[in-house]
């Protein structure tokens, strides 16, 4: 998801549209969030582990 995000900030900052910047924004942050509670141990979205 992250990488995603930066893709898309990446394309949005170099095509000139301002909705892929903001999505890849979205998607970068919600991103990072979810790694760092799944690196602290918390359970999302009820499972522990992701495969």
């Amino acid at each position: 998801m992250i990488v995603l995000g930066v893709i898309l900030i990446v394309l949005g900052f170099l095509i000139g549209i301002p909705v892929l910047y903001t999505i890849g924004t979205v998607l970068a942050v919600a991103g990072v969030v979810l790694a760092i509670l799944g690196g602290t141990g918390r359970k999302i979205g009820g499972r522990a582990h992701w495969y």
